[in-house]
Parts: structure tokens; C-alpha cells; sequence
């Protein structure tokens, strides 16, 4: 037997046996019956057969979903009439939320690094830098805008794929809305239908995907940018299927960037990414049909999980864009419990660090995972670790985005409680959910029990609450007057005859 036959022999063995023992949780996990794998397993390699009186009737390979093809058919026809209310509503809190930390976020360093880099090769002075004076070509400023929305790691956050969907899609479309008309109406159209695009094929892969260490904002966020813009290009279905082709060919993004300015950066390409598939496939640059779907495609290349009812189920009835959610707290999702649950305390009690002797967690192994750094350096570092979080806000009663500052971060006192914290991991935690005691030099044990944290879509941030973070993020960078004009744009976005007054607004003024 040859090399080739061999390997052909013992996968087939593989998958007839996978399927004997566990067909059911295959069908579960991919959508086809158990029946078609074994049939498509006795199928996959004809030069190694059973014995011809055993051969039971060969069956057809149970056929993927044209699932990249169904999905450009739903944006490429869905409209802004068929949005439900809320789901429009929703998008309006998106927007909100996306203008408030991507101004704030827009004298950053890690901004400064990515203006000084990027100003001498920029194009033509086509779109806006929120919170800036500069203006960049649209795939600049897509990058730039998307970056600084992040860098705070204050953005909006689907807690079922901890995607930031925001970041990809907005910082596409905004800048598109600059180099061509768009209504109000049809830019919130083109975002939901972006955001829906990425939550629903981030759903496809997750955990999995993720597990191995792909950032999956930048991963999915970019098909979302590709939708988004396509729609609002008119792209016709052939056109957005190599849309979504030319975005599969991008992902962009690991966790190992995770605490350095390379983080951003990923939420940041994914929307130039998702920006230039766009307007390659509007002038007809072909891509593969099946790029999301097929055996050597997107799914199938990064992912050990491809869940594709995920992706096509639903579709226009609904809305994964209606989960999504806002950050109270300026840190990794996974820590916001912890803060939750230290504030409480420190308010219900009056606490100060002073009379804590230490402080006990009990939490998901994700988030020791995700957000264990022990002795962070500098801010952005302070945003991954649970320790200095804690800590900080029990000192500060807050955990915006001055509780990680470089100072804040270096703070003595903070400092000093910090190495008092410590987190237990324990696999009934989920991981929404802390555990904290919190033990007095006089011998009090005071403890919360946290099932859902504030920001959640059980306890989610109201209007007001996204107005307060909005005003704070955007103070001292615009007037109090332009700040309130912006504001006022975002939650009524659809009356706008043009979408690109957000980004006008969102200027600096010289």
C-alpha cells in the first residue's frame, strides 16, 4: 500500500469509527445526520473498498450550505424597513458608544505612534481622524479610527464571542460616508447588517477559533467591515460573495498582542481590510464562491468547530446586532465582575484599602487565562490583569479609563493592595461570574456573589449611563457644545439626509 493510500485508509477508518461511536454529537456540531457523514466517509477515498458482497448501496455526500452565497443574498436584499424598532435602537447605542471611545481614545499614544508612521504615505485628505485635525485617505483613516476606538479596550463587547464589533464596521463605513453619499437611514441599514455578519460568523467558530489564539474581533470583524461597506457600495449578490471571499483572505489578529498597542491594531486592519475587499469586488475582483464553506476555506482553515446554522439560521428574523453590549469598566470583559463586585462592596461598606487586610476571588479559568498579569507595568497592561483592577477600584470607587493610566497603574497605594489580591480558579465559576470575599485587619469577612455584571444583557447600561461615559471620554478633546451636537447625531443618525455629519462633528476643530 502506498503512502498516500495508507493515510487515505486510516482516515477513512477514523471517520467510520467517529461516526459509530458518536454520530449524533457530530450532526449536533456541524448540522448534518449522522447517516450522511458515514456515507461521506465511505465515500472519501474509493481506492480503498470493502469486500464487494459487503458493500452496502453507496450514498451522495451530504452537501456543505453554500453558506458565504446564502449570507451575500441576505445583505445584498435586506432593508432598513424590515429592522425591528429595537434593533434600530440598538444600533443607535452601538454608534453612541463606538464615537464616544474612538475620540477618546484619539491622542493615545499608540495613535500618535500610528499618525507619525502612516502621515508621510497617506493618500488624498479624504476622511476624517475622530477627535483630530488630520484628515487621511478612507483606507487610513478606516485603520486609524478603528485603533483608536479599541485602544481603551472600552468598546462594545458580544459577550456570547467577546467580539468588539463596533470597531471593524463603524471605522469602515464612516469613512466610506466621507468619499460618497450615504442617507442616515441606509448607513444604520449597512451597520447593523455588518455587525449581524460578524456576530453570526463569529458565532460559526467560537470557542474553538478562539481558544487557539486568534483575536476574533480582527477574524470576523472583518467580513462584518466587508458587508457593511459592500451594502453601501450596491454591491449585487455575485459582487458581495467576493466580498466576503476577498475578507476571508484577511484575517488578522492573535492574543498573543493582547496588553501592547498590537491589539488595536487588529479591530483597526480588519476595517481597512473589510473597506478594501469592498471596493475590489465592486469593480468585479473575483474571489472563490465558497471561501467561508469550503473544505480548504476560512472555517475550515482556522477553526476546529464550523457550526454554519450559526451563520444562516434566522437570518432577518433574528438579530445577534441586538445582543450586543457596552463596557462600563475600561478593561477585558472577563474582569468586570471582579470590579462590579469591589465597588459594591467598597460603597456598601465605605472601605478604604487601608482597612483591608486582603482580598479573595474566585473565577473562571478564562480569566486568570486572559487577565493574570500580577505586576503590570503600564496601563495597558493594567487592563489584563485582575489584580491591579480590583485593587484600583477599591481605591478609586471607578475603573474608567484613568484607572488605566500608567500612574494609576504605578500608584502606591494601589500597588500595595494589589499584591493583597488573590484569585482562585474554580470550574464552577462560569465565566460572567466572581466569587469575592473581602477580609478586614479587624477579622470581617464581607462577600458578593456576582451572577451578572453591570454592562450585561441582563443588567445592561442605560441611555443615561452611555451618555455619562460619552460625555467623559469626549471631555477635554471637543467643546462641551460640539460634544453635545455629536451625541445628539448618533442617537438620530436615521433623520440625517447625510451620514458623513458624524464624522464632520467629530472633528477637531483647527
Amino acid at each position: 500500500m502506498s503512502n498516500l493510500d495508507r493515510r487515505k485508509f486510516l482516515k477513512v477508518s477514523a471517520a467510520v469509527a467517529a461516526v459509530t461511536s458518536s454520530g449524533s454529537s457530530m450532526a449536533q456540531s456541524n448540522g448534518t445526520p449522522p447517516a450522511a457523514f458515514a456515507a461521506a466517509a465511505a465515500a472519501a477515498s474509493p481506492a480503498v473498498a470493502a469486500p464487494a458482497a459487503a458493500a452496502p448501496a453507496a450514498a451522495a455526500p451530504a452537501a456543505v450550505p453554500k453558506v458565504t452565497r446564502i449570507l451575500a443574498k441576505y445583505i445584498v436584499g435586506a432593508r432598513y424597513e424590515d429592522l425591528p424598532v429595537g434593533v434600530r435602537k440598538e444600533g443607535a447605542r452601538t454608534l453612541l458608544n463606538w464615537v464616544g471611545v474612538a475620540v477618546g481614545g484619539s491622542h493615545h499614544e499608540t495613535v500618535e505612534c500610528a499618525v507619525a508612521a502612516l502621515g508621510p504615505f497617506s493618500g488624498p485628505r479624504q476622511a476624517t481622524l475622530l477627535g483630530r485635525k488630520e484628515r487621511f485617505d478612507i483606507m487610513n483613516a478606516a485603520f486609524v479610527n478603528g485603533v483608536s476606538s479599541h485602544i481603551f479596550d472600552y468598546d462594545d463587547t458580544h459577550l456570547k464571542t467577546i467580539i468588539h464589533p463596533g470597531g471593524p464596521v463603524i471605522s469602515a463605513i464612516l469613512a466610506l460616508s466621507e468619499y460618497r453619499p450615504v442617507s442616515g437611514r441606509d448607513f444604520m441599514n449597512a451597520l447593523i447588517l455588518g455587525v449581524e455578519t460578524e456576530l453570526r460568523i463569529g458565532n460559526a467558530v467560537y470557542p474553538n477559533h478562539y481558544d487557539v489564539g486568534w483575536h476574533i474581533t480582527g477574524t470576523a470583524g472583518v467580513f462584518g467591515a466587508a458587508a457593511a461597506a459592500g451594502k453601501l457600495l450596491g454591491l449585487s449578490e455575485q459582487q458581495m460573495v467576493w466580498a466576503l471571499g476577498l475578507a476571508a483572505s484577511q484575517p488578522v489578529g492573535l492574543r498573543e498582542s493582547f496588553g501592547s498597542m498590537n491589539k488595536s491594531f487588529n479591530p483597526g486592519r480588519a476595517a481597512s481590510n473589510g473597506l478594501f475587499a469592498a471596493i475590489l469586488a465592486a469593480q468585479n475582483y473575483t474571489s472563490s464562491d465558497g471561501m467561508i464553506e469550503a473544505k480548504r476555506g476560512w472555517a475550515n482553515t482556522i477553526s476546529t468547530k464550523q457550526d454554519y446554522r450559526e451563520i444562516t439560521e434566522g437570518l432577518g428574523t433574528h438579530y445577534e446586532a441586538s445582543l450586543n453590549t457596552y463596557k462600563p469598566f475600561a478593561c477585558g470583559i472577563v474582569i468586570h465582575p471582579a470590579i462590579d463586585a469591589a465597588i459594591q462592596l467598597r460603597n456598601q461598606y465605605h472601605l478604604t484599602a487601608e482597612q483591608i487586610d486582603h482580598i479573595e476571588l474566585r473565577v473562571h479559568p478564562l480569566v486568570i487565562e486572559l487577565t493574570g498579569k500580577k505586576t503590570p507595568q503600564i496601563g495597558l497592561e493594567g487592563k489584563f490583569s485582575i489584580y491591579h483592577s480590583v485593587a484600583v477600584a477599591v481605591v478609586a470607587g471607578a475603573a474608567g479609563e484613568k484607572q488605566y493610566s500608567d500612574a494609576a497603574v504605578r500608584d502606591p497605594a494601589t500597588i500595595a493592595l494589589r499584591d493583597r489580591v488573590s484569585a482562585t480558579i474554580d470550574p464552577a465559576i462560569k465565566s460572567e461570574q466572581v466569587d469575592m470575599t473581602i477580609v478586614l485587619k479587624d477579622g470581617r469577612r464581607l462577600h458578593r456573589f456576582i451572577e451578572h455584571a453591570i454592562g450585561s444583557t441582563q443588567v445592561p447600561m442605560t441611555d443615561q449611563q452611555l451618555e455619562t461615559k460619552f460625555s467623559d471620554l469626549v471631555d477635554g478633546i471637543l467643546p462641551k457644545a460640539q460634544s453635545d451636537s455629536l451625541m445628539n447625531l448618533c442617537w438620530n443618525i436615521e433623520q440625517q439626509p447625510s451620514a458623513n455629519i458624524i464624522a464632520q462633528t467629530g472633528a477637531k476643530v483647527v
